[in-house]
Order: structure tokens, then C-alpha cells, then sequence
């Protein structure tokens, strides 16, 4: 996620880092280039293949329906985004309020309570990792015990079976008389809401936008950006270069910007900022038992934290 100070509007227009110019650069001088050959050979063709000439009318109206079909698709990846952002916002919300739960209900157990904040952080970043795809194991070792972690060492899915161990764990302390039927139950509702924010980026995760229609984004934004040159070289002459290249920028912008939030649990810059939530809520319920976080804050590098 990107994270920078606010800045004046006129120093916004030459911002490099957290921008996606970096990704447009090549793209771009491809459609300089191309506007630079469209002004120089607008004299021959206009001479030659007058009756073929390209004009500004029909690149307006497919400009229209372009600006169209990527605000369409902006909105549906920002919308995956959204929600992957407000599930995150739950586990933080759910896992503060299971702790609260127990700090309360089994004042006298600390251990338990400590154990209960230890085994939710490591649900959060287990869960990281399973979205990421990448191993869980150091993150396990500092917050599970060995049984916990080999319960779940190679596991597919580690953040349910976390979650079934924490409920393990609860029910043998209702048995053990240090909570009631009622108060578990109550402790059972929230473990459930922690599964179902925990499917719910499953599903975000493994439901992408269709590949066809990123493919087909992808083409029309090129060919229009490439074409444009040769619309805009009969009008505006030299100033085609600038003209073209500036609304080739803010297509193509649009559409990598689209493609980024499309998966919210990446590591690119506009992606969310998995680590610094998952240190946030071992944060909140550690401070809630008085158990020391086993995680640092991350820092943020080049403008982006992860």
C-alpha cells in the first residue's frame, strides 16, 4: 500500500514513487515514437491515400466507450478491493472483541488468555501467507506450540485448523469449569465470524476477474493508444507527440491500475498492506492480556508498506 504525506497539487505532478508511471514507460515511448513517424509522414500519406485518412470523429466516440469499459472494470476490481480491505477490518474487529471475551470470562486463567491472543495472531498470519502464497512457517513457530504447529505444518489450509484448535482449546476449558455454556457459545459465534471473514478472502483470492476480459481491455486500450497518433497528425501537427502521449498515459494508467487492485492480497504497491493489519491486530489483542506482540512494526520503503 502506498503511504505518503500529502502533498500540494502541483508537487503531485511530479510524483515518481507510488505512481504507476514506472510501468507505463515503455508503453509510452512506443506511442511517442509511433506519433512521432505519424507527423512526419502525414504529408505523403495525405498526398497518396487522401480518401484513407484517419480523423479526430471516430477516435472520440471509441475514446467514449473506452473511458466506459475501464471505469466498469475499475469499479468492479476496486470493489474486490474494498472488500478484501473491510473482511481485514473484521478480523480485527472480531479477534479484539474473542479476547475481550476471554479476558473477562476466564479473568483468573491468563495463560488461556494469553494463549487465546498468541493462537489469533497466528490465525492472521497464517492467513497472510495462505493468500500470498508464501510459508507460514517462521511466523507459526513464535506464537503456536509444537503440537498446534505440527497440527498444521503442511497443511493446505492452515487458518481453519488454527481455528479449530482455538475452539478445542475453549471447549476444554468449559469442561474444566473456568467458563460457562453461555459464555463459550458466545465465544463460538465470534471463532465463526473469524472463518467466515477468513472464506470470504478465499474467495477473492481464487475468483479473479475473468481472463478474457482483461485480455480484451488490454487490446483495446494498445491499438486505440497507437492509433491515435495517426487521428490526431492531420489536425494538430507537432503537437501530436504531447496530445497523444498524455492520453495514452491516462488509459493506460487506468488500466494498470485496474489490474493491480484486482488482487488485493499481492505485494505490488497499490495491494493491501497485509503485514502492517496482521502486526495491527497482534498488537490489539496482545495489549488487551498484557502477552508481548512477537512482531515489529514494518517499515515503510520507497513510499510502499506491505
Amino acid at each position: 500500500m502506498i503511504v505518503r504525506p500529502h502533498l500540494h497539487w502541483f508537487s503531485l505532478l511530479f510524483v515518481w514513487r507510488g505512481s504507476v508511471l514506472p510501468y507505463l514507460v515503455t508503453r509510452l515511448l512506443c506511442v511517442l515514437l509511433v506519433s512521432i513517424v505519424s507527423v512526419l509522414s502525414r504529408g505523403w500519406w495525405m498526398s497518396e491515400h487522401a480518401s484513407s485518412a484517419l480523423s479526430i470523429p471516430p477516435f472520440t466516440l471509441m475514446g467514449v466507450a473506452l473511458a466506459i469499459f475501464l471505469g466498469f472494470r475499475n469499479t468492479v476490481s476496486y470493489e474486490r478491493f474494498w472488500e478484501a480491505r473491510k473482511q481485514w477490518g473484521a478480523l480485527l474487529i472480531v479477534s479484539r472483541a474473542l479476547t475481550r471475551e476471554v479476558a473477562s470470562f476466564a479473568a483468573t486463567d491468563v495463560a488461556l488468555q494469553r494463549r487465546v491472543a498468541l493462537t489469533l495472531a497466528a490465525f492472521v498470519y497464517a492467513l497472510k501467507h495462505q493468500l500470498r502464497g508464501t510459508d507460514p512457517t517462521a511466523d507459526l513457530a513464535c506464537r503456536l506450540d509444537a503440537a498446534a504447529q505440527q497440527r498444521v505444518a503442511g497443511a493446505v489450509f492452515a487458518p481453519p485448523l488454527i481455528l479449530l484448535g482455538l475452539e478445542r482449546e475453549l471447549c476444554a476449558a468449559q469442561r474444566a469449569g473456568a467458563i460457562s455454556d453461555l459464555q463459550l457459545q458466545s465465544m463460538d459465534y465470534s471463532i465463526n465470524l473469524l472463518g467466515d471473514a477468513c472464506g470470504a478472502c478465499e474467495r477473492i483470492a481464487t475468483t479473479p476477474i475473468p481472463y478474457t476480459y482483461r485480455v480484451l481491455m488490454n487490446r483495446t486500450v494498445t491499438v486505440y493508444c497507437l492509433l491515435l497518433p495517426f487521428g490526431l497528425s492531420a489536425s494538430i501537427g507537432w503537437l501530436t507527440p504531447l496530445i497523444a502521449t498524455f492520453v495514452a498515459y491516462t488509459f493506460l494508467a487506468l488500466d494498470v491500475i485496474g489490474e493491480q487492485i484486482e488482487e488485493p492480497f499481492g505485494i505490488e504497491p497499490n495491494d493491501l498492506a497485509l503485514a502492517s493489519m496482521c502486526h495491527t491486530i497482534e498488537v490489539a489483542v496482545c495489549e488487551l492480556v498484557g502477552e508481548t506482540p512477537r512482531s515489529t512494526a514494518p517499515e515503510v520503503r520507497d513510499y510502499v508498506l506491505v
